[in-house]
C-alpha cells in the first residue's frame, strides 16, 4: 500500500489537520481499508531533518514553499526530490506578434495572479516592434500600478521608469513588478530565458511559424507556450486533476503534476515453465 506523509508549518496547523480529517473522511467512506494519508502534527524542524534521511521508508520528497526552502530540502535529503525553485516566466514579442494579442497576453500574465509561479517576471520584445508596442503595454500595466524595470533601451522608449538590475533578470517578484528588455533578435530572447529563467514556463507571441517552433524546440522549459498566457502552465489546466506541484526538474516529473507522477511500474509476467536459452 502506499501512503502520503503530510507535514504542514506551524502557520498552517489548524488548517491542515482540519483538511486531514475532511481526507480521513472521503476514505472512510469509500470502505478502504487503510488510510492512504499520515498527518505529522509535530511543526518542530528538526523533525524534517530527521525525515529527509530515512530513505530506507520514503521513496519521494515533494517540498512545497519557498526558494530557500525548496534549496534546503534538496541539500539536505537522501530521499529523491521533485523540486519547483521557482517560476521566472518569459514572454517573449516577436517582430511578427499580433500586437493587440500581445497585450492581452501579458497584461493577463502579470496582473490577473501575480503571485502565482506561472505569472510572468520578464517581458522581451523584438527592437522591430518596441517602440510600437512598449508604449502601450505601459499605458495598460499602469492601470493595475504595474511597477516597470527596464533595460537601456527600454528605458529609452518608456521615460521615468527604473532601471533594471542584473539581478531583477533572475527574479521571481510574485509582485506588481515585471522587468522589460529589448532584444536583438529571436536568439538572443532564446539565449537570454535560458540563462536567466528557471525553467518552469515561457510564451512566445509570433504569427511565424518558423519562429514558434525554433521558440518551443531551444526554450529548455518544463512548458514553452504559443500565443498564450503563462497563466496556463496549471495542473487543473492540463486536465491533471488536482495540481501537486509544477517540477522544473527533467526526472522524473517535468512541469504541472497530477496524480499520475506519483505512480511507477511494476511488471508483472506469468509464464508456464519457459527458460531462456
Amino acid at each position: 500500500s502506499n501512503v502520503a506523509i503530510l507535514r504542514g508549518g506551524k502557520d498552517a496547523i489548524n488548517s491542515n489537520k482540519a483538511i486531514f480529517k475532511v481526507l480521513l473522511k472521503a476514505v472512510n467512506s469509500l470502505g478502504i481499508g487503510f488510510s492512504p494519508f499520515f498527518l505529522i502534527q509535530r511543526t518542530e524542524h528538526k523533525l524534517v531533518d530527521y525525515l529527509l534521511k530515512e530513505s530506507a521508508y520514503i521513496d519521494l520528497v515533494i517540498p512545497r514553499g519557498g526558494e530557500a526552502l525548496i534549496r534546503k530540502v534538496t541539500q539536505d535529503s537522501s530521499i529523491p526530490v521533485i523540486k519547483h525553485y521557482k517560476g521566472v516566466c518569459h514572454i517573449f514579442v516577436d517582430a511578427f506578434a499580433d500586437i493587440s494579442k500581445a497585450l492581452k497576453v501579458c497584461l493577463n500574465a502579470k496582473v490577473q495572479r501575480p503571485s502565482v509561479c506561472n505569472a510572468v517576471e520578464t517581458i522581451l520584445v523584438h527592437k522591430n516592434v518596441a517602440k510600437k508596442f512598449l508604449p502601450k503595454l505601459k499605458k495598460e500595466l499602469d492601470k493595475y500600478n504595474v511597477e516597470i524595470r527596464g533595460d537601456f533601451m527600454t528605458k529609452k522608449i518608456l521615460r521615468g521608469i527604473k532601471l533594471a538590475k542584473e539581478i531583477d533578470w533572475f527574479t521571481e517578484y510574485l509582485d506588481l513588478v515585471v522587468s522589460i528588455k529589448v532584444v536583438e533578435d529571436i536568439d538572443k530572447a532564446i539565449e537570454h530565458i535560458n540563462f536567466y529563467g528557471s525553467h518552469h514556463t515561457d510564451t512566445i507571441i509570433t504569427e511565424n511559424v518558423n519562429n514558434a517552433r525554433k521558440f518551443v524546440e531551444e526554450v529548455d522549459s518544463a512548458c514553452c507556450f504559443v500565443n498564450i498566457s503563462t497563466r496556463f502552465s496549471d495542473g487543473y489546466q492540463f486536465g491533471l486533476g488536482a495540481e501537486i506541484g509544477i517540477s522544473t526538474d527533467k526526472l522524473h516529473a517535468r512541469g504541472p503534476m497530477g496524480l499520475e507522477e506519483l505512480t511507477t511500474y511494476k511488471y508483472i509476467v506469468y509464464g508456464d515453465g519457459q527458460i531462456r536459452e
